[in-house]
Formats: structure tokens, sequence, C-alpha cells
């Protein structure tokens, strides 16, 4: 008798089955806290106040589109805040970045400011402790959000967990006194901030003051009151004795005290932008702005469930586009619904131009075998389809090393569209199953003309130069053929294969191609 298969069928069930046993603490008697309402005499509300005049129910908007001007900013208004920081993110890293930034919240909360910080848990791996400690000064709180069972191994939990630990809170916001917020496609690290020599993650933030910011703040506090956010106190069975936190926070500092001579910190303390915030100079654009957004619940329901999904409000936004659409998305897997959605904009005659990455920028293989079986159909439809071009020209090198330390390779990671050229999208929503249907997302669609013609122009004048054009080709035999048109060694180029990459990727992608993963990606 062949025992083989009854022993694989024995093994798959035990590691099902330790996957079940992960378990959390009761969480049913969490302690509710709530945006603080009463702050309209800090300064930030005043200078809002000042230059809202006349502009009743209009939001102040500003882009971000820097990597150094995007950290500048938190780092500032940190500074400024009097009251609250409300901010939740996916990730956190754990280098240069993530630390001046938590940095940054520690020395408000030494000013008195309550800091309610809410992470997503898919980072947090090993890091419980050093949340532990940051929690245990009095105007912080710490939560992590949808946790992994401290009992068992994070992969474990991962691969058998589908429905639960594959769902996660991809938000990001950075609000500020209920009064100013920042909201965007960046998690706090190096590659976010360019800050990172080897990778430059091309993203966008817009900070946002008024009816927005209070938006904002209310999809905030029902992620931080769901029963899926967990103060970090209930997770870890051993807190930190004060003896270890004092030695944890000598460490912090003396890590903090290192960076300030370097490179990058000088980048920052030169930052024209530190300044306009600090005094009030910075020119902002005015428009609606309507904050779209999922529902925690999201994360509990089915997936055939849409009541609670941000796609649903930002439809009818798409739906109504009559002359051009342009899509900035790192993860673009459109699945049928979304070419026959794009098939429908082109019958009416809408222009359709979408930015993604390239297999050689991407930082997800899978994600790129699923977008890639729906590169012709775009095509065929007379959708313009670009893809990032790894490889920065000497003039994109000049601009990053100019406001940062420079980087080697880019990667896209804005997720934004421009309706029109006259009103903007910008949020942490990928175009593809994970986001749409699987995760949480946050994001802001607002009318500026100012802002959506600036983006648009921009996207005239720079795609040849950071992306690879795609077009469809006869070849000698009379077959379809995809080729990319860009540049190669600064020089134009046309290739018929995905550009820089081996063989043995493109097999890869093309094996990864054969599962149906696409709703986990």
């Amino acid at each position: 008798m062949n025992l083989k298969p009854v022993c694989r069928i024995i093994a798959i069930a035990f590691i099902v089955s330790l996957g079940a046993c992960a378990s959390l603490p009761d969480n049913t008697n969490r302690p509710e806290s709530h945006v603080f309402d009463d702050t309209r005499e800090t300064a930030l509300s005043r200078s809002f106040n000042r230059l809202s005049k006349d502009r009743t129910g209009e939001s102040a908007f500003y882009l971000l589109a820097d990597g150094l001007d995007a950290f500048v900013a938190r780092a500032v208004l940190a500074s400024l805040a009097e009251r609250s920081i409300d901010t939740q993110y996916y990730m956190i890293h754990n280098d240069v970045v993530g630390n001046l930034f938590i940095d940054s919240l520690y020395k408000a909360a030494e000013r008195g400011v309550r800091v309610r910080l809410l992470v997503d848990d898919i980072d947090q791996g090993g890091r419980d402790i050093g949340a532990a400690i940051l929690d245990a000064h009095p105007n912080i709180e710490v939560r992590l959000f949808n946790p992994f069972g401290r009992n068992i191994g994070r992969t474990i939990q991962y691969v058998t967990g589908f429905g639960k630990q594959t769902r996660r809170a991809h938000n990001k916001s950075f609000t500020v006194d209920n009064q100013i917020t920042i909201l965007g496609g960046r998690n706090i690290g190096n590659e976010y901030f360019n800050a990172d020599p080897e990778l430059a993650f091309i993203d966008i933030d817009v900070l946002s003051s008024g009816p927005v910011a209070r938006d904002v703040s209310a999809s905030f506090d029902l992620y931080w009151n769901s029963e899926l956010s967990y103060p970090i106190t209930t997770l870890v069975e051993d807190l930190p004795s004060a003896e270890q936190a004092r030695q944890r926070k000598e460490e912090f500092d003396r890590f903090i005290a290192e960076q300030y001579e370097s490179e990058y910190l000088q980048h920052l303390r030169n930052s024209n932008l530190a300044q306009q915030l600090k005094n009030q100079s910075l020119e902002f654009f005015w428009g609606v702005g309507v904050v779209v957004a999922d529902d925690p619940a999201k994360l509990t329901r089915d997936t055939s469930d849409t009541e609670y999904r941000l796609s649903e409000q930002l439809r009818p936004y798409l739906e109504g586009v009559e002359k051009e659409l342009i899509i900035f998305s790192p993860y673009f897997v459109p699945g049928k619904g979304g070419v026959a959605f794009i098939q429908a904009l082109r019958d009416k005659g809408v222009r359709v131009r979408i930015l993604t990455n390239s297999l050689s920028s991407t930082d997800v293989s899978a994600v790129h075998a699923g977008y890639s079986r729906y590169r012709k159909a775009l095509l065929r439809m007379g959708v313009e389809l670009y893809e990032l071009n790894k490889e920065l020209s000497k003039e994109e090198r000049k601009a990053m090393k100019a406001g940062g330390i420079g980087n080697s390779k880019a990667s896209l990671h804005a997720k934004s569209f421009v309706l029109d050229r006259s009103q903007v999208f910008i949020g942490s929503l990928n175009l593809d199953a994970r986001s749409v249907v699987q995760n949480t997302e946050i994001g802001v669609v607002f009318e500026s003309e100012e802002i959506a013609k600036r983006m648009a122009s921009g996207f005239d004048r720079k795609i040849d130069q950071i992306a690879f054009r795609l077009e469809l080709q006869r070849d000698d035999l009379g077959r379809e053929q995809i080729t990319w048109h860009g540049l190669v060694d600064g020089k134009q180029q046309i290739l018929t294969v995905d550009p820089y990459t081996s063989f043995w990727k493109r097999f890869g992608v093309g094996f990864m191609r054969m599962f149906p993963i696409e709703s986990q990606i």
C-alpha cells in the first residue's frame, strides 16, 4: 500500500488545523474613544478659517508628489499639533523614515497631544514589545487591526486563513487636530519618501483641510472602535518592565540622534515646504471634496456583499467621465468586469490612458501575471497603455537626487485618477480584486481644474520619458504581438518582450497565469 498520498493528506490537515488553532484575546471590553470636535481654537483651525472665508463647503488641497515633501508635511504637521493626531497605516517599517515618524508622534505626545496610532498587523511580526513601550506613554495609544494570533506562526495563519487573515486594512491617513489630513498611497518607510538608495516608489498624497479632514476623522473613528481593532496591550502577554522600556528608549534616542547629521535629514531641514507650512504661506487649491472609504465591516462580510465597498461610492464619478480618464495604478488587474467597464467608456468616445508597472518595475510578479492577460483586450479597444520604465533617465535621477539621496530603480506606487481634467481621485485603492473586494481602502474625490490639469499635463509631458508605450502589431505570420516603445539607454527602442526581464522571469509569470489566483491579487 502506498502511504505517500495518505501522509500528504494528514500533513495538509495538520497545517490547516494549526491555522484554526490560532487564537486572539477577548476584545469586547476595548475602550472606545472619538475624535476631538472642540479644536476650533487651535492654530491650524484659525489658519484654515482665515483662508476659507467665503468658501462654504469647500476644502483646501495641496499635492504631495515629491517623497521628501511628503515626509516633511507629516513631520511639520506633527510638530504643529495641539490636541490630537489620528493616524492609520497599512505598514510602518522599522527603518530611518519609520523611526523618524514614530519620533515625531512621541514628541507630540510629550507636549500633551493625544496620539492614536492604528496599524494593520501585516508587517508587525516581532515588534509587539516596541509597540507596547510606545503605548505606555500616557498620551499614546497603539492598536493593531485584524491581528494574527500570537500562538501560531504568521505564515501558517496567512496560508490557511483565506477570508480572514488575507483581508487587510490598506488604509493610509494622517490627521492633525481634526483640521488637516494627508491621504494617499504611501506607507511609512524609506522607499516611499525618497530615502532608499536602491528603490524609489513613485507615489502621490494630497494634503487637505476643511470638511475632508473631518470626514477622514469620522472614518478613522469607525476603524479605531471596530471589533477588529485590538489594543496592543491585549496582544502582549508579558508587558515590558520599566527597565526594558528605558533601555529601548535610550537605543531609540541614539538612533534618532545619529540621523540628524545624515544627508537625508539635511534635505528635510532645507525644505521650502517646511517653512511654508510653518508660516502658513502654502498655496492651496480649493474645491468640493468627497471622502470615499470602505467600512471596516467589509472585512467581516462575504466578498459578494458590495454594500460596504469604496468602489461603489467611486463608480458614479467614473461612469460620469465624458472625454478623458487617466489612471495611475501600480497593481492593475481589471478582471472581466473592469474590461467591460472600460469598453463602455470607449464606446462613448472616452479617451482612456493607463500607467501601471512593467514586469521589471513591479514588486509583486503575481499581480503582473493577473494583469498581463488583459493587455491585448485593452489595446484592441484603443486604450493607451503604458508600463513604467524601471530605469530612471539621467534627468529623472537628477531630480530624485535633488530631493533626497538618489535611487537606482523606480516602481509605481501612486493610486490616482484624473477625470476630464477637472476632478481627481487620490487614495490607497489599487485597481485589482484585492483592493476592491478583499481589503479596506480610503481616498478622496475632489473638484480642482488646477490640480487635475497639472497632473494631466505632467502625464502628457513625461510619459514617454518614464514609461514604455504598448502597441499591438502583427508578426510575419500575421499573429498579434505586443511591442514596447520607449527609452533604453537613452535611445528610443522597440522591444518584443517585457523590457529588462529574463526568459525565466517571463516564464515564471506565464506559469502563474495558469492558476486561478486573480481574486487574491
